[in-house]
Formats: C-alpha cells, structure tokens, sequence
C-alpha cells in the first residue's frame, strides 16, 4: 500500500462548496496528523527497540489513521487518537508475532519529516535533542510497561485519562505505573550517577 497525494480537484468539484470544504477538511487532518510523526516515532521506538520496526509501527500507524480519518471527530485531541491506534497497532503485532511493512511514497516521508520540524519550538526541538544520555538509557531500562506510562507522561505529557485511553487500561493503573515507574528512574540515575561519582573519586 503506497500513501498518494490527492489529486487536485476538478472545476466540477472547485464549483461545490461542500466537496471543496471536505477536501480542505482532510488536507487539514493530514498536516496536523503528520505534524506528530516526530513523536509518533519516539514513542515506537521505545516499544520496539529497534529502529526499523518503530519505522513500520510509525507508518501502519499513519496508514490506519488515514484510512480512519472519517470516524475522528473533529475538535478532540487527534494526538491522544493517534497514540492509540500507534499502542494497538503495536499490541496486535507483538500478540500475532508479524510483521506488517507498509511502502511509502518517499515524498510523503520527506515532507512530514520537514512539517514536523516546523511544527516544534525551538525549546521542545532543544529538550529532545539533549536528552541526557544517562536519562535515556535509564528509562530505556525500565519494564515495558513502567516505560511506557512514564514516557507518555513525562516525554509526551499527556494526561492520566488519555494514557489510559491510549494503552487500554484503568487510570489507577496508569497512576500506579507512573509512580513505580519514575521511582525506578530515579533509583537507576542516582545509581548511575554514584558509580561514575566513585570511579572519579
């Protein structure tokens, strides 16, 4: 399956507004869909570990959304939708133990990758980009589970409601994942940061 451009509209349908506003309508949903690619990604990459799978978890993800881009209700929180397709996506494939590649058309990709840079403040491109090494191979280490509520939390600050949303389980669970799971990091970073403090002691 290759994502492909709408074809510019016809004088027939430039002439109807109600076909025209649709058309903006989903031009609309694309852009701001594919302004969270960048995230999108992060967040497959800390389910998968490996690059080339969060790549097509990302890319299943944009498929499934664009096809379904009818029955998102407009005014809602699109990222906290897409976050869900994206973890139930993941689920299936690891639940059946297959892969699902999607070919893209690489002008797709190209353009979302810009638009998603564009998207960002400098500050958010800034965190992300120094992200502490430490951090990263902290949270990294945590049980999937842990990683996951803390990241959707911490990293991409969605709320406890819209966490539970997202991977399908009750709030106090999501509560009760962050907390264990931000204590985990803090005993890993601290223990990390007394071992290189005692080697250079």
């Amino acid at each position: 399956m290759v994502f492909r451009r709408r074809p510019p509209l016809s004088a027939d349908a430039a002439l109807a507004p109600g076909r025209a506003a649709t058309a903006a309508a989903d031009g609309d949903f694309e852009r701001e869909a594919l302004s969270y690619l960048d995230s999108l990604y992060g967040t497959a990459l800390r389910l998968t570990r490996r690059p080339a799978d969060a790549e097509d978890l990302v890319q299943e993800t944009l498929l499934k959304a664009f096809r379904a881009a009818a029955q998102f209700e407009r005014g809602t929180n699109l990222k906290a939708w897409l976050f869900t397709i994206l973890h139930n996506t993941f689920r299936n494939i690891r639940r059946h133990d297959i892969r699902m590649p999607v070919d893209v058309d690489s002008e797709t990709v190209e353009r979302a990758v810009d638009l998603a840079a564009e998207e960002r403040t400098p500050e958010q491109l800034l965190t992300r980009a120094t992200l502490d090494a430490d951090l990263q191979a902290a949270l990294d280490g945590l049980p999937d589970a842990f990683r996951q509520a803390v990241w959707l939390r911490d990293v991409e600050e969605f709320s406890y409601a819209e966490i539970a949303g997202i991977i399908g389980v009750p709030i106090g669970t999501v509560m009760s994942r962050i907390s264990r799971g931000r204590r985990q990091l803090y005993e890993r970073l601290a223990g990390t940061r007394l071992a290189a403090a005692e080697k250079t002691g």
